[in-house]
């Protein structure tokens, strides 16, 4: 069976994708104006952004603008529109890329390379982010295997572009569909193997995200895990290698041993800074994800781009649409768009369900 669904936009007013490229965009920009001591080039060219978010229409990088002939490709059709008329993934994916621009990230100036958002990660790490990740250890061993799971599902709400209240803690409430158990069946039948991670989010995510690694060795379940990182800043906390060694230094040791052996690579394919789908992964990233016992996504982003990012009715088959993903694939997603599929039963009565960050999925694809 084909299925099919409209794609999301920010066009309709008063949606959660209007309001992301109408107001959320706008504001981080702001925030990343004020984040560093930016000379007044920067700061107007970030101003200059904000404006055309909300008042012009998508402008085409400029000429010898880092990958100009990649976005000419990827987004021809949505220059010289209004942002809410472009797919949303590829207005947010493109809004990052020109605030990195403006920022002076790939430029040959003093700004090079800087990321706008360590100091916002670092926060995070100086805050009570990893008391979840630091208690696993002390869990009984009957309990770890679900608490380290929905630590690093739960840990996505830990996301400093979607804002989400404090003081949730990882449980069951919330979980629209909880395919735990079949994780770690599935692992369990084909142990020490390589399993592969997607992070999303740096800090307090990672570190559960890391703890989830480690229990993977632990147990035998993985022989190797390899984990995908975005190669440079994207989406204000998104994960990078530089990410990782700072937490290292409050995680338990063994880690550092499994990096140094090589039983936990890093890699960080620039496909994850692209607006373009798992679908459309290219043959090198299929390659190595079809070698894995199982690959676990994480996070909303990687959710949108492995399912679609439609306005897909929420009892949509999670594993038809993810039938072409080239190994078994497991997604760890808070809610946090309008995306929702692979749900039988009943939906919550809260309209904002879709995109509050209360709600999470477990959602596996075990067949291959």
């Amino acid at each position: 069976m084909t299925y099919d669904a409209p794609v999301i936009t920010g066009g309709p007013r008063g949606t959660f994708a209007w309001g992301v490229i109408h107001e959320r965009n706008p504001a981080i920009a702001a925030e990343v104006r004020d984040a560093l001591p930016y000379g007044p080039d920067v700061r107007r060219r970030l101003d200059a952004l904000a404006e055309e978010i909300t008042e012009g229409v998508m402008t085409p990088p400029a000429a010898g603008a880092h990958e100009r002939r990649a976005w000419l490709e990827w987004g021809g059709d949505w220059f010289g529109r209004p942002w809410a008329d472009a797919p949303f993934l590829g207005a947010e994916s493109y809004f990052f890329h020109r605030l990195l621009d403006a920022a002076g990230y790939f430029g040959p100036g003093p700004w090079r390379g800087v990321d706008p958002f360590a100091g916002r990660k670092a926060a995070e790490l100086s805050g009570d982010a990893l008391d979840v990740v630091a208690r696993l250890d002390d869990l009984p061993a009957a309990d770890r295997d679900t608490a380290v799971l929905r630590a690093a599902l739960w840990g996505n709400r830990a996301d400093l572009a979607f804002r989400t209240a404090a003081g949730h803690r990882p449980g069951a409430a919330g979980l629209l569909a909880d395919d735990g158990a079949r994780v770690w069946s599935l692992l369990d039948a084909r142990p020490g193997g390589t399993v592969h991670v997607v992070a999303d989010n740096a800090a307090g995510e990672l570190a559960a995200d890391l703890a989830l690694i480690d229990h993977l060795l632990a147990t035998g379940r993985a022989a190797e895990v390899v984990l995908h990182l975005k190669p440079r800043p994207y989406y204000v906390s998104d994960a990078t290698p530089a990410d990782v060694p700072p937490l290292l230094r409050r995680l338990p040791s063994r880690l550092w041993s499994a990096l140094t052996s090589g039983r936990v690579r890093l890699t960080a394919h620039p496909f994850f800074c692209t607006p373009l789908g798992f679908a459309a992964m290219p043959a090198d990233l299929r390659a190595q994800f079809a070698a894995a016992t199982l690959t676990i996504l994480k996070g909303d982003l990687n959710h949108r781009r492995l399912v679609g990012d439609r306005y897909w009715p929420a009892p949509t088959p999670f594993t038809e649409l993810t039938a072409y993903f080239p190994s078994p694939v497991a997604s760890l997603r808070v809610l946090k768009s309008d995306v929702a599929v692979g749900l039988s039963g009943p939906v919550p009565a809260d309209p904002s369900w879709r995109t509050s960050g209360s709600h999470a999925v477990i959602q596996v694809n075990a067949a291959r």
